[in-house]
């Protein structure tokens, strides 16, 4: 299950007072550049907008690291949203491994087995490979070249263990959305990607 548009948006501004700051515009951007791409490629818009507005939901607990990934699944559980609560974990790990995750592991181990255990057991869908896909191509600032968006990352959070196979698997998510959309898949938002990536 996953909530409404409206109740994800509630929910979001309701993070957002708890933990302000520019996660929020991110976690929006990466709603709208997930809609677009399930519209070209024959996916539940709605259902690729709520996931994409809600993956880093777990956020509102603060600055934290891995720790939000853990929040953000507990939270969403706790509401009954198992499907949004998956997301919270899934659109880390395209590899499904820990050690892929830039920046420190913040979680007692018991939150860590949490989030090693459901990440093992996952079989990725389409909605999971999609937000993976658009977090790292959904800026602060809107939508850019994935490239620009994991030297960002990196620059903040240093290299991880599996950080370049990470980012071929990344690499290999677009062009697997590109063949599902029949299209180069930056070309919806040419202009945007333009003007974010090189101002």
């Amino acid at each position: 299950m996953f909530p409404t548009r409206e109740e994800a948006e509630k929910l979001l501004v309701w993070a957002g007072k708890q933990n302000p700051g520019v996660w929020e515009d991110h976690s929006r951007v990466v709603a709208r550049v997930a809609e677009t791409i399930a519209g070209k490629c024959g996916l539940d818009t709605e259902k690729a907008y709520i996931l994409g507005l809600l993956h880093d939901i777990g956020r509102y607990a603060g600055v934290r690291r891995l720790f939000h990934v853990y929040a953000g699944y507990k939270l969403l559980m706790n509401k009954g949203y198992d499907e949004a609560a998956t997301i919270c974990i899934s659109h880390s790990f395209p590899l499904q491994d820990l050690n892929e995750y830039f920046g420190a592991n913040d979680c007692t181990p018991e939150e860590t087995e949490v989030i090693n255990t459901h990440l093992l057991s996952m079989t990725f869908n389409e909605y999971d490979k999609l937000i993976q896909l658009c977090d790292s191509m959904g800026a602060s600032g809107g939508v850019t070249l994935m490239q620009v968006r994991w030297i960002d990352v990196i620059r903040r959070y240093g290299f991880a263990e599996l950080t370049l196979p990470k980012l071929d698997a990344l690499t290999e998510l677009k062009a697997h959305f590109d063949k599902l959309c029949g299209m180069n898949i930056y070309d919806l938002f040419y202009d945007e990607i333009r003007d974010v990536s090189f101002r």
